[in-house]
């Protein structure tokens, strides 16, 4: 494992980019605002399955074809773009619908958890970040560089989603609180929609840079 030194610099790092608002983090919270809680919640677990998926794949040098391969990354990041804005359409599509009784909430939608892991899980600036982010803090000399990638990418994972559940239990209350007026939770089912179809352009037209 790095020595403390470098396992201090690497908290530090890891802790401010999870605190960072970015794609991830606003996925799950328009998730949470269009399903509640425990939809945040799912979708939170379903991002870090996909996060986990690229640590592993990091660790394999998977994530090496993807950052090599310009045809590979581009595949990967449309497919992941069409994704998220096939999900902003339906939930703008759904908007006319009545929204769900608050009683009805606690159930979350069975498909969350693999549609948060698939968006991150097709999110190859994912892939990028921790093949370019946590090689700064190995050391060869301190043993096998994949059980290396594998702690510090674990941990990694581990902030972003603690801080992705603060987000679903904050976004979770409002959505509540939207469904018993059902005017402002169609609107609110249109903001949702437009953050992730937003989100989706973003993915789309965005350069390669490693983000979380």
């Amino acid at each position: 494992m790095p020595d403390s030194a470098h396992l201090l610099a690497f908290a530090i790092a890891a802790t401010t980019i999870a605190l960072i608002p970015g794609p991830g983090m606003l996925y799950v919270l328009a998730r949470s605002l269009g399903g509640g809680r425990q939809e945040g919640l799912r979708s939170t677990a379903g991002t870090g399955i996909g996060g986990l998926a690229h640590v592993a794949a990091a660790a394999a040098g998977l994530s090496a074809i993807i950052a090599t391969s310009a045809t590979a990354f581009t595949v990967v990041k449309y497919l992941g773009a069409a994704y998220l804005v096939w999900l902003g359409a339906r939930a703008i599509l759904s908007r006319d619908h009545e929204a769900p009784a608050v009683a009805e909430q606690a159930p979350a939608r069975s498909n969350a958890l693999r549609q948060g892991a698939l968006t991150e899980i097709l999110n190859p600036k994912t892939a990028l970040f921790f093949l370019t982010f946590l090689p700064q803090f190995c050391q060869p000399e301190n043993g096998p560089l994949v059980l290396q990638v594998l702690a510090l990418g674990t941990v990694s994972v581990a902030l972003n989603t603690l801080v992705d559940v603060g987000v679903a239990f904050a976004a979770g209350g409002i959505s509540r609180r939207l469904r018993e007026h059902p005017r402002m939770w169609r609107r609110q089912q249109l903001a949702t929609g437009s953050i992730l179809i937003g989100l989706g352009a973003y993915a789309a037209l965005a350069g390669h840079r490693a983000e979380k």
